[in-house]
């Protein structure tokens, strides 16, 4: 397996200097990088930066409005820069399970992961906890697998945000074996009888509660958590992914997020893959 970034976990850098970013998370280690935005660099530029750095383009979060109502040139850009694959990467409140937008999500996943597919790549979810709702039965991240067709529709857990949910994220990970090409790595804090929603508030999302301490909850570089990574990465092995990415939502302990992602990396090279 191979070990990229999130590059959402060093946005501010990134827009600050795209090149230089790149070149920092090269020498760290990485070996490609996951997009969320281009701070406006044209896909040609981005594509020779990451030639130029030797780091791979694996994939991109793209926000499912986008996703849906732009496909055609959302693929176009990121074939262009060469990923393999396009990431549905967060539900807004009114697109979540439950609600009428979630419907609207599942239909069109199909259609998008089609458009995908005829420019070479392959679209994932990126799941939350709130995809841990139960439909009937089952949970809704599972309802969503279900319904899409693998061919069109593949996994990228988010092993933090399953463990947020109080489900075991390992084995998770290993329940989507051959549907699994690319595994989120996230470690965390969470004081005991906290509500994961206001881990939101930690990366700026209005989920209608509380700003709590970041003593309740902060997201963390790895090896500095509640999970255990190696077990984590055995699970992402064993499931066949080609790929665990690191993110790091917001920095932790007075860390810069350039710290933060480089601590991650060194512990990974600590474990056994």
């Amino acid at each position: 397996m191979k070990i990229g970034v999130q590059l959402y976990s060093v946005r501010t850098n990134l827009a600050e200097d795209f090149e230089g970013t790149l070149k920092s998370v090269s020498e760290m280690g990485y070996d490609g990088v996951e997009f969320a935005g281009l701070c406006g660099k044209a896909p040609t530029e981005v594509r020779e930066l990451c030639e130029k750095y030797n780091l791979e383009p694996i994939s991109a979060h793209v926000p499912f409005d986008d996703l849906n109502d732009n496909t055609e040139k959302v693929m176009a850009d990121y074939a262009a820069i060469g990923c393999k694959f396009i990431v549905i990467p967060y539900l807004q409140p009114e697109q979540r399970p439950g609600t009428e937008g979630f419907k609207i999500v599942v239909d069109n996943a199909e259609r998008i992961g089609k458009a995908a597919k005829e420019k070479g790549m392959t679209l994932l979810y990126h799941n939350h906890d709130f995809e841990f709702k139960k439909i009937g039965d089952e949970y809704a991240l599972d309802y969503i697998y279900r319904t899409v067709d693998a061919e069109f529709l593949q996994t990228e857990v988010d092993t933090c945000w399953v463990n947020v949910a109080g489900v075991e994220p390992a084995e998770y990970v290993r329940k989507y074996t051959g549907r699994a090409p690319i595994v989120h790595l996230k470690d965390f804090y969470k004081k005991e009888g906290a509500a994961s929603g206001k881990m939101y508030k930690l990366i700026g999302l209005d989920d209608n509660e509380e700003a709590d301490d970041n003593e309740a909850f902060s997201f963390r570089p790895l090896g500095m958590g509640m999970q255990d990574v190696q077990s984590l990465v055995d699970a992402a092995t064993d499931a066949g992914a080609g790929w665990v990415i690191v993110e790091q939502d917001e920095p932790w302990n007075n860390m810069s997020r350039m710290d933060s992602i480089n601590a991650s990396i060194e512990h990974l090279k600590t474990l056994k893959f």
